[in-house]
């Protein structure tokens, strides 16, 4: 046990014993008088010594291969490597060798029950990218089959979703109208498509995937949050008949536009439409509340379709006011490829259209991914996805598709009816290929009122009241950020909120980069370890020392922070020795343990303090440099003007060995 903490002076005067002069003295660890020990002090190590290549090699590994992706491949023959290679190109190769009927049942039912959520929503989300709804079918039919071949996740439903359509009408609509120029809007929809699969190749193959990480879940649940309350006023144009009807996305707008067409509104689809919503929407807090009972939210949008296009069918001649789908073309998907739009002057809006839709979809799809992966216990690789979604859209933008993902209501269902594969998703597929083919004259009465319905109820559940509470509990710069996004997309625009989202998550990430946090630490009695003193009541003050600890990088956009807010704690350190008169103060240590890195200006804040200090007569001490730390100070000789004595290992050591030094010698 060691002596006294706070004064070894004390225990020097207690003991008597002033022939002690060789030994370095614990000024932390308590031990009863008069024995004395002796602390070993630790010097820092530099870091092995490596190239610039090596550096460089080890750095870009760090950064792009976190995961080494390669790690199976060593210590393997070259024939083995090459299954190796194939099975992780496509990933149907890893689980088709051991795939059996057992499995086969199981993705045959998960597969019909999720075609029959898949092709309503289809044809919803098309209307509500202004698309044709024969296009939604139909990115319901290609899109899933290539993902079944090179997607990683098991339980991923591939499709249209709510929000990128959303985002592909406002932006596309809002330069090009799909009625008066309908074929220039296809195609500018077509090649925002493969804009988007061309990012989200892209991000895959130079694994830049972080990229999306700026995209925090607070402003994403803001987002996603606003978007959903702006869809669902859109969709009361068709739930009250309104012909004429506003195509701006924000709030007041919208309900100017619903309240100046009252003469438009017709009460045979009021009646309708409400009550098939009110329907869908009791079947899904059925699923909610009862998870087994999942198939009657899955089975509710399509239900509603078939009873809302009889009575139409029954009713049409009474029933004027209600408008229906009309003729949708029979047929496989045909090629789009001569369509796509690679010079004009909507050239710039459908790559801008493409990089804002393929963020959104890759966001999604990846976040639903590795939810279902979670539960499940295995990995969904997020380099993989992006390379599965990217050529899924290139190829679907070739073949009359728009921007498709994973889809979270789908997937959820796909979950909850037992998917054991990516052949869900190929049972999907074949599902609306039998649709494309036979069935698409029954959609010909299928009323508007019921897609609007049907867009409600999915983007009903994007609102996430309970993440938004969490959210104001825990973090409330958090919350900030995703009440910005909301309000952003209700009263600015969609695009334009997602801009703020972004805005607002990279503000945060500077905002703890140049404002760093720095804390005062203090003894905890009888132990060498040293806390935040406001965090640990019982950590005491060390007598003539100011022990502070920085968390975060040195950078030079912190450096003038840190040399301002480290003097303003000496300063506030003094004040408060002279109003309690105590020793004065001596000796500043710096714990850099949290300071993994550090760049050129980091350096000459060090410098300059040190140098500031000296000529207030207090010595600067440096705690625990990290290796990249420690050897950056040693290349700019920085080191040679601190000395030797001026860096320790540990907190403890630097306040033992700094204290024995002023006891006078015999």
């Amino acid at each position: 046990m060691g002596v006294n903490s706070n004064r070894v002076e004390d225990f020097f005067s207690q003991t008597g014993n002033t022939s002690l002069t060789p030994v370095k003295v614990s000024t932390e660890i308590a031990m009863p008088a008069p024995e004395a020990t002796t602390m070993e002090i630790h010097s820092v190590c530099m870091p092995p010594k490596k190239t610039t290549f090596q550096k460089l090699k080890h750095r870009l590994a760090e950064i792009f291969f976190p995961d080494d992706p390669l790690y199976g491949f060593k210590n393997q023959t070259w024939c083995k490597k090459l299954v190796m290679g194939v099975k992780s190109l496509f990933p149907i190769c890893q689980w088709g060798l051991e795939y059996n009927l057992g499995l086969l049942r199981s993705d045959i039912i998960s597969g019909l029950t999720i075609a029959s959520l898949a092709i309503p929503q289809g044809i919803s989300y098309a209307k509500l990218a202004n698309l044709p709804p024969i296009i939604g079918l139909y990115s319901s039919f290609v899109p899933p089959l290539i993902y079944s071949v090179l997607g990683s996740s098991r339980h991923l439903a591939v499709g249209p979703v709510s929000i990128a359509s959303l985002v592909m009408g406002t932006m596309l609509s809002g330069s090009v109208s799909p009625t008066n120029e309908p074929m220039l809007y296809l195609q500018l929809a077509f090649t925002a498509t493969f804009f988007a699969g061309v990012f989200h190749a892209s991000l895959g193959l130079l694994r830049l995937g972080f990229i999306i990480d700026f995209l925090s879940k607070a402003t994403l649940l803001g987002f996603m949050a606003g978007a959903a309350v702006i869809v669902s006023l859109q969709q009361l144009k068709g739930l009250l008949g309104i012909v004429h009807f506003t195509n701006k996305m924000q709030l007041i707008p919208v309900l100017n536009s619903v309240c100046e067409h009252k003469n438009e509104w017709s009460w045979q689809t009021i009646v309708m439409g409400f009550g098939f919503l009110v329907f869908m929407l009791t079947a899904r807090y059925v699923s909610t509340r009862k998870p087994d009972l999942f198939w009657v939210s899955a089975a509710a949008p399509l239900t509603s379709v078939i009873l809302s296009t009889i009575l139409v069918f029954c009713l049409k001649s009474k029933a004027h006011g209600i408008s229906y789908i009309g003729h949708l073309q029979k047929g496989l998907n045909p090629p789009s490829l001569n369509m796509l739009y690679f010079n004009g002057q909507h050239l710039a809006l459908a790559i801008k259209t493409g990089l804002i839709t393929g963020i959104l979809s890759l966001t999604e799809g990846i976040a639903v991914g590795r939810t279902f992966a979670a539960l499940r216990n295995y990995q969904v690789d997020g380099n993989k996805e992006m390379m599965a979604l990217g050529l899924m859209n290139m190829a679907g933008s070739c073949t009359s598709c728009y921007v498709t993902t994973g889809s979270f209501s789908r997937s959820a269902v796909n979950y909850n009816a037992g998917a054991q594969t990516a052949v869900s998703n190929i049972v999907l597929a074949a599902a609306v290929l039998v649709t494309l083919l036979f069935l698409m004259p029954l959609f010909y009465y299928t009323p508007n009122v019921i897609l609007a319905a049907i867009i409600i109820t999915a983007v009903i559940g994007l609102i996430d009241y309970h993440g938004a509470y969490k959210l104001w509990k825990v973090d409330k710069l958090d919350f900030l950020a995703c009440m910005a996004s909301f309000f952003g997309v209700l009263f600015i625009s969609v695009p334009l909120g997602l801009a703020i989202a972004v805005g607002v998550s990279v503000f945060k990430i500077l905002l703890h980069v140049t404002r760093p946090n720095t804390l005062v630490l203090g003894n905890i009695p009888r132990t060498q370890i040293y806390q935040n003193l406001h965090r640990y009541k019982e950590a005491s003050r060390v007598p003539s020392f100011l022990i502070l600890a920085i968390e975060s990088p040195i950078y030079f956009a912190n450096s003038t922070y840190l040399q301002e807010r480290i003097i303003r704690w000496i300063r506030e350190e003094e004040e408060r020795i002279n109003e309690n008169h105590e020793s004065a103060l001596k000796c500043v240590i710096i714990d850099m343990t949290a300071a993994t890195a550090i760049d050129t200006s980091g350096i000459d804040l060090l410098c300059e303090l040190r140098k500031l200090l000296e000529k207030r007569s207090l010595q600067l001490v440096l705690v625990n440099p990290v290796g990249s730390v420690m050897e950056k100070l040693h290349q700019s000789k920085a080191l040679e003007s601190f000395g030797t004595s001026s860096v320790y290992l540990t907190v403890g050591e630097a306040v033992g060995d700094i204290s024995a030094s002023w006891k006078p010698q015999p």
